[in-house]
């Protein structure tokens, strides 16, 4: 624990005081939560083999054990057991509210809870307690849920500073992947950080240890499909406004989403209906805008056979091969000999199932040979080049969104607010930069706080840069290049099309596939162990259903998880 701050060293103090309280993890009939589906969980909770708080039990003792080594809890919930003994009394009653009823799963730390911390990781944040609960966090406690924990994450949601490890905060320090929990011994990169990485600011190392049965991430651009890949999950990055934002600190809501991350795509399934719940969120005008399926149940969806008469499109421009793009000389993109195997072998499960696939399926914007029209030009605005008057070249729909999203969610916040800018949280890092507030920098903020939403130049600019990356990414990207092969869904390796599809709010699945190299340059001795890499079919607005049921008819055909070997 030496590498965790205030927050972590708590959440450490509460399990164990909770476990000693407990006593030795019921483990009724042989039961463990080890690998256990939530379908396993709810058949031993029907069976009378385990109680809902003898789950909680068995995830703290695990959590007790673990956490010095993967560093994965930035907070556990004080009232779980509690709150297990009422769901318990509710199921001995025959009052059941579904598949997630008596579950325990973890929340990531920017997603408010009373009754848990929600700091995004930041020191200024530390113990803080927002006034009101995220929608999410409600209807997965109406659905049942135990929120057990918040996950470690990268600070701010990874909004602080490009060049950060994923999942390392001033307040947690350093969590690590379950499938290789060491610290990296290359030069330049022995600074404390994983050796393996965690995949992007949302956290699914506890998940994939066992520490819960589940839990929610948040994206921007790539942290739901990018930490489930680098975990062995399966996950959902849902239609941006298919769930609720209200009461999630944000990056932008223009491409804001929470989504679940677990070890099947029957659990993501199960989950995506509770957080998405059975009616709008008046609090979040955006989730109107993908109708529910009929009884709010994904799982319907879960069809072995899917892939049968599918077509399913790969591209192939810079998301596999290496591209020279208009106005540059060098390469860019691309992906490893050894990834492209990968994808290669999953093309082919696709094909033995009876899916037509379509490889090369390249985005016309990806391939444009004038720079206005080509998607991978003008990336979003980092570092000291993208700041105001040297910003030309990049995109501003990022570090403006912040800026005007962060200033909302403050304002939502009333006299509660830990801060009341982002000029004054920037000033207090500076201020206790001996504390580790700046052990990367805060360049990200710095570039946001230049902004002003209600300078109509600042907003012309923005909306300009927005227009843009949608029409790219729209009419000219996915829409076009789906509708020109009549595809059901588009094929990446890991998280590689995360980005491409978050500009517009598309979804995505991720299931988990195979193990790929983890770099070199490693002194001699020490051995690094394989990287997991999965896959994810990605669609159009609103194609949940047909993603959910390729993915799932992709993970039968495979089943290739493997869970981690701990010590």
């Amino acid at each position: 624990m030496s590498s965790m701050h205030h927050a972590g060293a708590v959440a450490l103090t509460v399990i164990l005081s909770l476990v000693v309280l407990c006593g030795s993890p019921a483990r009724a009939a042989g039961f463990s939560v080890v690998e256990a589906s939530i379908g396993d969980l709810q058949a031993a909770l029907r069976d009378g083999r385990v109680t809902s708080r003898g789950l909680v039990e068995q995830y703290l003792a695990r959590i007790a054990i673990y956490e010095n080594e993967l560093n994965a809890t930035l907070a556990v919930n004080a009232r779980a057991l509690e709150q297990a003994d009422a769901l318990d009394r509710e199921r001995a009653a025959g009052q059941l509210r579904g598949p997630l009823h008596g579950i325990p799963i973890a929340l990531k730390d920017n997603i408010h809870t009373t009754d848990m911390p929600t700091t995004a990781g930041t020191l200024r944040f530390a113990d803080y307690r927002p006034p009101y609960e995220a929608t999410v966090a409600k209807r997965l406690r109406e659905a049942g849920a135990i929120l057990l924990a918040k996950t470690v994450m990268t600070e701010m949601a990874n909004w602080m500073v490009v060049g950060m490890p994923n999942n390392y905060s001033s307040l947690g320090g350093y969590a690590f992947n379950p499938y290789d929990p060491r610290r990296d011994p290359r030069p330049g990169r022995d600074d404390g950080r994983p050796v393996l990485a965690t995949g992007s600011s949302s956290s699914g190392a506890g998940t994939a240890a066992s520490l819960w049965a589940a839990n929610v991430g948040t994206e921007t651009t790539v942290s739901i499909t990018g930490p489930a890949s680098a975990a062995m999950l399966a996950a959902i990055k849902p239609t941006v406004g298919r769930i609720s934002r209200h009461g999630i600190l944000p990056v932008s809501l223009d491409q804001d989403t929470a989504g679940p991350m677990t070890r099947s795509v029957a659990d993501a399934a199960i989950l995506l209906g509770a957080m998405e719940g059975r009616a709008p969120d008046p609090k979040d005008p955006a989730t109107s805008r993908c109708a529910p399926p009929v009884d709010h149940d994904y799982t319907r969806f879960l069809d072995r056979d899917a892939l049968a008469g599918a077509r399913i499109g790969v591209p192939r421009a810079w998301f596999v091969d290496a591209v020279v793009l208009p106005g540059e000389t060098r390469p860019s993109g691309g992906i490893p000999a050894d990834q492209k195997a990968m994808l290669d072998a999953a093309a082919a499960v696709l094909r033995e199932r009876g899916a037509t696939v379509v490889y090369p399926a390249d985005p016309p914007s990806v391939l444009a040979k004038d720079p206005a029209r080509n998607s991978m030009l003008k990336p979003s605005c980092s570092q000291i080049s993208g700041r105001k008057g040297s910003d030309a070249d990049c995109s501003v729909v990022l570090k403006y969104g912040f800026k005007r999203d962060f200033s909302t969610w403050l304002a939502s916040l009333g006299e509660a607010a830990p801060v009341h800018s982002l000029t004054e949280l920037r000033e207090w890092n500076l201020a206790h930069a001996t504390a580790g507030t700046l052990k990367y920098g805060q360049t990200s903020l710095d570039i946001s706080d230049e902004q002003d939403p209600a300078s109509a130049e600042d907003r012309r600019r923005y909306e300009a840069d927005r227009a843009r990356e949608l029409r790219l990414t729209t009419v000219e990207g996915v829409d076009a290049v789906m509708k020109a092969h009549r595809l059901d869904a588009l094929l990446f390796v890991g998280s590689r099309g995360s980005a491409f599809l978050a500009k517009p709010g598309y979804p995505s699945v991720a299931v988990p596939f195979g193990r790929v190299a983890n770099g070199d340059g490693f002194p001699a001795g020490f051995q690094p162990k394989s990287a997991p890499l999965g896959v994810a079919f990605g669609g159009l607005a609103c194609s949940e259903p047909k993603l959910i049921a390729l993915a799932y008819a992709f993970e039968q055909a495979t089943l290739r998880r493997q869970p981690p070997v701990l010590d």
